[in-house]
């Protein structure tokens, strides 16, 4: 079993063999890399913003309360729009006991299988969250807080990262299936 930091590290996303394939993997891979670098200076963000009301609140005995909300929605935005960059490096957690001992036609099945399977997962939380958003939009939801910034934000995020998630899923799994016909 592997930890991954024994692994070597790959240089960047598969790329598929299709032209097509290739040339939308790339631009996603692109848009990813500007996710990723806005998503960490959210994380920056984030912890000066916690930091600050910790600061504030324990010196100045200043109440706090934009702090915290708006440190969840960095937290949300940054989480949900980095998905897609982690996926196309294939770094979500995976079991790779049943991959160590399956023949190579067998684990490209599999791999074939899990693709698919989180695809249609991923498609339907997409629409779960546009959903969500939609209606937290057109009513206006707030949080309960004082601050009551609209529940749309954190729902929007959440519903773009999951939706590039999905996107970047659907390319590798074209991918895999032009790369097995392109092998036959």
């Amino acid at each position: 079993m592997s930890h991954g930091f024994e692994m070597e590290q790959p240089k960047g996303p598969a790329v598929p063999e299709h032209p097509g394939v290739a040339r939308l993997s790339g631009l996603l891979d692109r848009f990813n890399q500007l996710l990723m670098s806005i998503s960490m200076g959210a994380m920056v963000l984030t912890a000066l913003v916690l930091t600050y009301s910790v600061v504030s609140r324990y010196f100045f005995k200043v109440p706090t309360d934009w702090q915290d909300e708006a440190s969840v929605f960095m937290l949300v935005g940054a989480t949900f729009s980095c998905t897609a960059y982690v996926q196309s490096y294939r770094g979500h957690i995976g079991i790779e006991a049943l991959a160590s001992i399956l023949p190579d036609a067998a684990n490209r099945v599999r791999m074939l299988l899990v693709d698919l399977l989180s695809f249609l997962f991923c498609a339907f939380f997409s629409w779960k969250s546009w959903t969500l958003f939609h209606e937290a939009f057109v009513d206006g939801q707030t949080t309960t807080s004082t601050f009551a910034p609209p529940l749309s934000i954190p729902y929007g995020m959440m519903a773009f990262g999951i939706s590039l998630l999905s996107l970047q899923i659907l390319v590798q799994l074209i991918a895999q299936l032009s790369n097995n016909k392109a092998a036959r």
